[in-house]
């Protein structure tokens, strides 16, 4: 009954069970071999499985079911040194934040098109920060491709919508406008 790795990846020491406790059947000893049984398991990776030998093999190229710590995107590490105030070490973010904050005080005030056009610009500069500074701190979210194109992506979109908006937009797009007639009508 000892076997070195169990059917779910756990070993169980079997010296933590008394000898006794199989042949009464105390509930206080079977209760106490339990918690002194689940004590003593360790769990091994949790996508391996064991071989023909009993011993631990790899499966799969997955990644582990439990991971330990995640690593840092690529290029987030800080933009300032690490004796830098946090403000300054995370100034690229913060940059970004006071443009779209400024992009939605501006909407509010009702400067619609101004406002979104802000927001879009400041998405952009985060894809051009992100391309071009080697550490932008906490605007690394994902991998700098990624960062990238979602960043450049959004503020692309932002852009063409505000000036697509209506009352009298300043970017005429006829199959788009051809579109939403035949989808309306």
């Amino acid at each position: 009954m000892s076997d070195p790795v169990g059917t779910k990846g756990v070993t169980v020491d079997e010296s933590a069970v008394e000898p006794d406790a199989a042949a009464e059947p105390d509930v206080d000893a079977d209760a106490d071999a339990d918690a002194d049984a689940d004590a003593d398991m360790t769990v091994r990776d949790a996508v391996s499985a064991p071989d023909a030998d009993g011993r631990p093999r790899r499966t799969t190229r997955r990644f582990p079911l439990f991971t330990r710590d995640t690593a840092r995107p690529e290029g987030g590490g800080r933009a300032a040194p690490g004796d830098a105030p946090a403000p300054a070490r995370q100034w690229p973010i913060l940059t970004v934040l006071a443009a779209v904050g400024l992009g939605l005080l501006l909407t509010a005030l009702d400067v619609f098109r101004a406002g979104t056009i802000l927001i879009g610009a400041a998405l952009i500069a985060g894809a051009v920060m992100r391309w071009i500074l080697p550490s932008v701190g906490m605007l690394a979210v994902r991998s700098r491709f990624t960062d990238m194109v979602t960043y450049g992506v959004l503020g692309v979109v932002i852009v063409l919508l505000a000036l697509m908006a209506q009352p009298s937009p300043v970017l005429v797009i006829p199959f788009l406008d051809d579109t939403l007639h035949f989808t309306v009508r």
